[in-house]
C-alpha cells in the first residue's frame, strides 16, 4: 500500500489543524478569553508550518535528486525517514538511481581514459582544432614533432613553417596534403590528413599528421638503387665487348708493327686486316647504340609540361580509336570501347594521354601474340571513390609477379626490342596529371593497366 502511512499521518494531522481551528474560533466567539485563543492560533500556526515541512520533505528530495542528475553529482545518497516503508521504497529507488548514474558515469570515464591514452601515444600526431585555429587538443606525437610543450593555437606554428599553418586553416574534409619543411637541422616531410566534426554546437578540424621523410627516403634510395641496377647493366653490355675488341685490336696492331719493323717489305694477309675492320665496326655499333640508351635516358626527362583542360572521356576515345583500328584489325584482336557514364570529364593535356593510353594498347597486343581468340577492352568509369578512371585490358599470358614489381622501372622490358621506358614516361605523365597508373595480372589470365585521375 503505497504511501499509506504518509496518507495516514497527513489525514491526522489536518483533523488535528481542523479541530484547533474549530477550538481557536469557539473560544473566539463564545468566551472573553484572549490569552487562550491566542495560543490555540499559535498552536495552529505551528501545526500548519509541521504539515507544510512534512509533504514539502518529498519534493525537495525529488528535486535534490534531480539536480544531483543535472550537474552529475552522483556521491550523495537520500534518506527518508519517519515517513513510512513506501518513502523507505522511494529512498531505495533514488540511491538505485544514483548507483546506476555512477556504474555508467564510471564507464564512461573508463572508456575516455582508455581512447584518450590510445590518441596520446599513438605514433602519429593528432591536432583537433577551431577553424579560426583555436586548439582543442594536442597529443604527445604532435608535441614530440614540433618540440613543443603545449599549443594554444595552430598560428604558433608559424615560426616552424608558414606553409603548414596555411595548410592546416585551409584544410578540407578527406584532403590529404604534404608539407616540406625545412629546420636547421632536420628536414620533415609531412603528411596531413584531415578529417571535420561537429562537437556542442562547434566544427572541430581533426588533423592526422605523419613524418613520412624517412619511408621517402628508403622508397627513393630503393629506386635509385633500382635504376643504377639497370644503368650498370645497359652500360657494362656495351662497355665490356668494346673493352674486350679494343684490347685485340690493340695487340693485333701491336704484331703488325713490330712484323714491320722486323721486315719492311712484310705483307699482311687480308684476313687480319678484315678481323680488324670488323673489330672496328663492331666497336663503331656498341658505341652508337650506347648513345642511342644516353639519349633514350635523356628522353625521360624531357617531359612536356601539360596543358590542362576538360576532356570528355568518350572524345578521348574516340580520337584514339581510329589511330590503331587497322593495326588491330590485321592483327585479329577483338576491340571493346565503353564509358559508363557517357558524360564523365576530368582536366587533362589529351596530346600526352593519347600517348600513354596508345602504349598501353600496344603492349596489350604484343601481349596477345599467340594468343586464341585475342581480346582487349578499354573502358572509362567512376570508380568507388567517385575518381575518373580509364583501364586497359587484356586476356594475354599475363606478367610474372616478380616481373610486375619492375615493369615500371626506367630500361626495364621483356620485349626483344623494347626500350623500356613507355611505362616510365606514362607513370610520370599521371603523375604530372595528379593522378596514378597501376596494372594488375595473373599468369594465363590477363593484364588490367587503370589510370586513376
Amino acid at each position: 500500500m503505497i504511501y499509506k502511512k504518509f496518507r495516514i499521518n497527513a489525514t491526522i494531522r489536518l483533523i488535528l489543524l481542523t479541530a484547533t481551528i474549530f477550538i481557536f474560533f469557539y473560544t473566539w466567539l463564545n468566551f472573553e478569553f484572549f490569552i487562550t485563543p491566542v495560543l490555540i492560533a499559535v498552536l495552529a500556526l505551528i501545526q500548519v508550518y509541521a504539515l507544510y515541512k512534512y509533504v514539502d520533505k518529498t519534493n525537495r528530495d525529488l528535486a535534490s535528486f534531480l539536480e544531483s542528475i543535472r550537474f552529475s553529482e552522483f556521491t550523495r545518497t537520500f534518506q527518508v525517514e519517519g515517513m513510512g516503508s513506501s518513502f523507505d521504497e522511494l529512498s531505495r529507488a533514488f540511491n538505485d538511481v544514483i548507483k546506476d548514474f555512477q556504474t555508467v558515469r564510471s564507464e564512461k570515464e573508463e572508456h575516455f581514459q582508455y581512447l584518450q591514452s590510445i590518441v596520446q601515444n599513438i605514433d602519429v600526431s593528432i591536432i583537433a582544432y577551431q577553424r579560426d585555429g583555436l586548439v582543442e587538443m594536442i597529443n604527445k606525437s604532435a608535441k614530440r614533432l614540433f618540440q613543443l610543450t603545449g599549443l594554444k593555437n595552430v598560428k604558433q606554428l608559424y615560426t616552424i613553417s608558414p606553409e603548414l599553418v596555411d595548410k592546416l586553416l585551409t584544410l578540407n574534409p578527406g584532403e590529404n596534403v604534404l608539407v616540406k619543411v625545412q629546420q636547421e637541422d632536420d628536414i620533415l616531410q609531412l603528411a596531413i590528413f584531415g578529417t571535420e566534426i561537429k562537437v556542442q554546437h562547434k566544427h572541430i578540424v581533426l588533423a592526422t599528421i605523419k613524418n613520412i621523410q624517412s619511408v621517402l627516403e628508403e622508397q627513393e634510395t630503393e629506386a635509385w638503387q633500382k635504376l643504377i641496377s639497370v644503368l650498370t647493366h645497359e652500360i657494362m653490355n656495351s662497355i665490356t665487348p668494346i673493352a674486350s675488341l679494343s684490347s685485340t685490336i690493340d695487340t693485333m696492331i701491336k704484331s703488325i708493327n713490330q712484323a714491320r719493323e722486323e721486315d719492311d717489305n712484310a705483307n699482311f694477309d687480308e684476313e687480319t686486316v678484315g678481323e680488324i675492320q670488323q673489330g672496328l665496326q663492331t666497336i663503331h655499333k656498341r658505341s652508337t647504340g650506347l648513345m642511342h640508351f644516353v639519349n633514350t635516358y635523356r628522353n625521360l626527362t624531357r617531359i612536356p609540361k601539360p596543358n590542362f583542360k576538360i576532356i570528355k572521356v568518350i572524345d578521348l576515345f574516340k580520337s584514339i580509336s581510329p589511330l590503331l583500328d587497322e593495326e588491330l584489325r590485321q592483327a585479329g584482336i577483338k576491340f571493346t570501347c565503353e564509358v559508363e557514364p557517357d558524360t564523365i570529364s576530368f582536366s587533362g593535356d589529351e596530346e600526352l594521354l593519347e600517348q600513354v593510353i596508345i602504349n598501353l594498347l600496344k603492349n596489350a597486343m604484343h601481349a596477345l601474340d599467340g594468343r586464341p581468340e585475342p581480346t582487349i577492352s578499354m573502358k572509362g568509369f567512376l570508380n568507388k571513390r567517385g575518381r575518373v578512371t580509364i583501364q586497359v585490358t587484356d586476356n594475354g599470358e599475363g606478367i610474372l609477379p616478380e616481373v610486375l614489381d619492375k615493369i615500371f622501372i626506367p630500361f626495364f622490358t621483356t620485349k626483344p626490342k623494347g626500350s623500356g621506358i613507355g611505362l616510365s614516361l606514362s607513370r610520370q605523365i599521371m603523375r604530372l596529371h595528379g593522378g596514378s597508373i597501376t596494372a594488375y595480372s595473373q599468369p594465363e589470365q590477363g593484364t588490367s593497366f587503370t589510370l586513376t585521375f
